[in-house]
């Protein structure tokens, strides 16, 4: 199911350009042919989704974790999974077609509701939408004009992974992947750390500027103007020097932790959580400036070619058991807050050790355009983000 081989960088950078032509701000597309599915038939007996590793799981990583065959069993719906590293890469395979899901970021599902990739949702199909958490239902990366265009997933926050053989204690800051140091065990952190290999991670630049350089001016590390997303790429080019890869594989970011002498990163609770079953030195901590994090969103193609088992699996998303077992697997918060009470596999206090208080705290990542939300037209479109991040990893 998961690709665990290393990309080259052409086909990524090919992908982020294709993506990021979709990057206007949206505006509520016609629906899909017909509008809206009225009715859930059959089962097609198939079903592909475009999916962030982890997050579609059968057993055959672990058997403790599967979500996909009793669903397969009940609907007759065959599920295959195509993994992908980056929201730009979700977007880009979105675009080319042939898939009917995709659990998209907030950094891509406006993109493809503006490009008119993916369809209104019909939550009336979906008996259990009321049981989504109230801050989620209408939230802005997935409700245009009053319209559903998907069903929320999960969400969590971009933690700071460490080596705690490296750091006995926690980073306060991340300071440690941004700045050359000499780090706890008395070695520079110069070829030991990594950073995010994607566009969005201009955000966490500016979140960290916005807590150590207020006079910027930084309100939201999404909405930058000329001058604030400069300095945002200056801190990233002073990165670049101590950055040993940009990593984009959940996997071979595991695999550098273990075997690299990588010692701090950006990463995902996915993970942390893979590394410390495998008995790996690893923690990991939000530090003092805060984080960016994601709210992912189940989303249908426009051109679904199964949309009777797409709205099947739509309703099984959100069943507590599902949501539950996610969360423990991800280090993320369900959408479905009962999912936080007696899961075996999460725990009683799962949620709340996975963030569940931390909503309000997180720079939820979003698509940047020239509008920055406070009537004005001067902030740098995401685009631009693409272009000028590939620049400062090629040394630019």
């Amino acid at each position: 199911m998961i690709n665990r081989k290393l990309r080259w960088a052409a086909p990524a950078i090919a992908a982020l350009l294709l993506a990021s032509c979709g990057a206007q701000p949206p505006a509520a597309p016609a629906a899909a042919e017909g509008g809206p599915l009225q009715q859930v038939g059959e089962g097609e007996g198939q079903l592909s989704i475009v999916a962030w590793a982890g997050y579609i799981e059968r057993g055959e990583t672990d058997p403790n974790y599967d979500w996909v065959t009793k669903f397969e069993q009940d609907t007759s719906c065959k599920v295959s999974v195509k993994t992908a590293a980056t929201s730009d890469e979700m977007v880009a395979l979105m675009n080319e077609g042939g898939f009917d899901l995709v659990t998209a970021s907030g950094d891509a599902s406006l993109r493809l509701v503006s490009g008119k990739t993916v369809q209104e949702i019909n939550t009336a199909l979906i008996p259990s939408w009321n049981s989504v958490d109230p801050r989620l239902q209408s939230a802005e990366w997935h409700t245009v004009d009053g319209k559903h265009y998907g069903v929320p997933y999960q969400w969590g926050s971009n933690v700071l992974m460490y080596n705690t053989q490296t750091f006995p204690e926690a980073p306060q800051s991340w300071e440690v992947v941004f700045k050359e140091m000499t780090l706890p065990d008395g070695q520079s952190n110069k070829g030991r750390v990594q950073a995010f290999d994607g566009p969005i991670y201009i955000a966490d630049a500016a979140l960290f500027l916005k807590y150590h350089n207020p006079a910027l001016g930084i309100k939201d590390p999404y909405h930058l103007t000329r001058d604030q997303f400069n300095a945002a790429l200056d801190l990233l080019r002073g990165q670049r020097v101590i950055v040993g890869r940009y990593w984009h594989d959940a996997f071979v970011q595991i695999e550098d932790f273990k075997n690299e002498g990588v010692v701090a990163s950006s990463s995902w609770p996915f993970q942390v959580n893979l590394l410390k079953t495998d008995s790996a030195p690893i923690a990991s901590t939000i530090p003092v400036e805060g984080a960016t994090g994601w709210a992912d969103t189940t989303m249908m193609h426009a051109n679904a070619p199964n949309p009777n088992c797409a709205y099947k699996w739509l309703e099984w998303s959100l069943n507590p058991k599902l949501q539950g077992d996610l969360a423990a697997w991800f280090g993320s918060v369900p959408s479905v807050l009962a999912a936080c009470e007696g899961n075996e596999l999460l725990g009683p206090e799962g949620c709340k050790t996975n963030g569940l208080d931390n909503f309000d705290k997180i720079a939820f990542w979003k698509t940047p355009t020239s509008d920055c939300g406070d009537g004005t037209k001067e902030c740098v479109p995401y685009h631009e983000w693409v272009t000028n991040y590939i620049a400062v990893i090629g040394g630019r």
